[in-house]
């Protein structure tokens, strides 16, 4: 049965319109953030221009003394803001903006999401790199803590993104602990698996029993 010509063209319409305007709102707060940073770049450059005077050179690393003293100041700001961030009354002053303007925002959300995770992950312990097996293969994982009855927690990063994915809990028997580092670990992982050659040199890569590559039966055996 045919659909009414103008009941397909409502609908296309209705699709396009729906999706525009999503693509505006998400875009607006990354546009509304560039437009801030580059704000504060030339207010550091129009601060530090007169300090770059003084150095006797034209150029460090190529770039522009005063946008080099630019970017230096900018990286310091933000390090005192830390700073500032981490104190009673920095958490209390971050908490009213989250939540009077930054709450609404999911760009924020999510940029903050994934600051907090790799901040936790590159500082904890007991966070581990593994290899998790899946069907008939492996995939790198980060293993987070043991569950009981022997099951353990896992982190399964979404390439090329380390801080992306899924949480997952699987038996223990199922998870490889590798013994690299984090960093070697969401290097692989960013890098959409070049240098695993390297990382996994020496990795039993066995499956665990009861979960190998179980092969057909050739048809010139008949």
């Amino acid at each position: 049965m045919a659909l009414p010509k103008q009941g397909i063209g409502t609908s296309l319409r209705g699709f396009f319109k729906a999706t525009i305007v999503g693509g505006v709102l998400f875009l607006l707060p990354m546009v509304l953030i560039l437009i801030v940073l580059r704000h504060a770049m030339q207010l550091a450059v129009k601060f530090t221009k007169p300090i770059s005077e003084l150095l006797p050179v034209e150029s460090v690393l190529g770039v522009r003394r005063e946008i080099f003293l630019a970017v230096l100041l900018l990286i310091f700001i933000s390090f005192v803001a830390g700073l500032v961030a981490n104190t009673n009354v920095g958490r209390r002053v971050m908490r009213w903006f989250e939540n009077s303007f930054l709450g609404g925002l999911p760009q924020y959300q999510m940029m903050k999401s994934m600051a907090e995770g790799l901040a936790r992950v590159e500082s904890a312990e007991s966070v581990q790199p593994a290899l998790v097996s899946i069907e008939d293969g492996w995939q790198i994982a980060y293993l987070l803590e043991p569950l009981e009855n022997g099951w353990v927690t896992v982190f399964l990063p979404q390439a090329p993104t380390p801080m992306s994915g899924n949480v997952m809990y699987l038996p223990a028997d199922r998870v490889r602990p590798l013994h690299i580092t984090m960093v070697q670990a969401m290097a692989i992982v960013k890098h959409i698996g070049v240098g695993s050659a390297e990382a996994l040199r020496g990795a039993d890569l066995r499956l665990p029993a009861g979960r190998r590559v179980v092969h057909p039966p050739s048809a010139l055996g008949h």
